[in-house]
């Protein structure tokens, strides 16, 4: 076969022009799964670029950039907020102009320029946070090493555990989330998802000294309150009782109304546990035992556990084995 041939083949299977038209015609009936306006769909590629960039400022020598001393150190810090300053004004500019685009009819919808200058307003007031940010996760490393026998320095926790990863990106993006940006902070957030299989909201408000131990499966809602000092294991739900619907059986969008539960501070709650519930409150000092189901408040102090389970034990029935196995 020709060169020529193949590359004519090839062409052919790559513009079968009843495919393209059945493609397009599902396309602009679907406005759900296509987005053809103006401003562009902000970038998770480059919104895990900014996260990375903000991670080596809040821990730096551990990630990138190595070899730093006292001497080269403020050079690096200097380079690196400025750029963390660029990115993230830049991300916040597609991602207001993404919002206004997308919900015109909306009340904080803004024109291009508004969008500008709140993404410059949104950058500056962001960076002035970091060393507060920084602050709280060196209390949740040391959490972390405090909270787990098996750590054996603080370094061990920032570069290997999955609940220091999850914190710091909520950390990040909660600030974010405060500040009034759309999309951007729950970006971050599913990203750190990915990664941990933790799912922590951008909204939830978390106290000093969070650890969350293993970590795979856990959930934590948007209107979650968690105290100081707090520590949670892997597999634990921090969620809603149930969702209102609205006149057509719609879920209503009920935003910032509290659906999830407070926790206050020295709180422990152990793999599995499920705590549910706007108007549930745990204690101080209590422990959720785990596998327990939570729903209602429960004052400080107190130890919460279910009945013990009936376990089942009977003997093995030895199984023959066949000659030449």
């Amino acid at each position: 076969m020709s060169k020529a041939s193949g590359n004519s083949k090839a062409s052919a299977r790559g513009i079968d022009k009843e495919i393209v038209d059945q493609l397009v015609v599902s396309i602009l009936d679907e406005p759900r799964t296509r987005h053809l306006r103006g401003a562009r769909v902000p970038s998770t590629t480059e919104i895990a670029e900014l996260t990375e960039q903000i991670r080596e400022l809040m821990f730096p020598g551990f990630f990138t950039r190595r070899g730093l001393t006292r001497e080269n150190l403020p050079l690096h810090v200097q380079e690196l907020v400025s750029q963390i300053h660029l990115t993230l004004e830049e991300q916040l500019r597609n991602v207001l102009r993404y919002h206004s685009d997308a919900e015109p009819g909306d009340a904080d919808a803004l024109d291009n320029d508004s969008c500008d200058r709140r993404a410059q307003q949104i950058a500056t007031e962001f960076v002035a946070q970091l060393p507060g940010i920084r602050r709280l996760l060196s209390l949740d490393v040391q959490a972390g090493y405090d909270g787990d026998p098996a750590a054996t320095h603080t370094d061990e926790t920032i570069l290997c555990y999955p609940g220091i990863d999850a914190i710091f990106t909520h950390r990040v993006a909660h600030a974010l989330y405060v500040l009034g940006v759309p999309l951007l902070p729950r970006i971050m957030q599913e990203l750190a998802h990915k990664r941990t299989g933790i799912d922590v909201h951008p909204g939830a408000k978390i106290g000093e000294s969070f650890f969350i131990d293993h970590g795979a499966g856990v959930v934590i809602g948007q209107t979650t309150i968690i105290g100081n000092n707090v520590r949670i294991y892997q597999g634990v739900t921090i969620g809603a009782t149930s969702f209102e619907l609205d006149q057509s059986g719609q879920l209503k969008r009920t935003g910032d109304m509290k659906r999830h539960p407070t926790l206050g501070d020295r709180v422990t709650v152990y793999a599995g546990a499920v705590i549910l519930g706007g108007q549930t409150l745990i204690g101080d000092d209590c422990v959720i035992a785990g596998s327990a189901l939570v729903m209602e408040s429960v004052p400080a102090g107190h130890l919460v556990r279910l009945e013990k389970p009936n376990l089942v034990r009977r003997e093995m029935v030895a199984i023959p084995r066949r000659e030449g196995v």
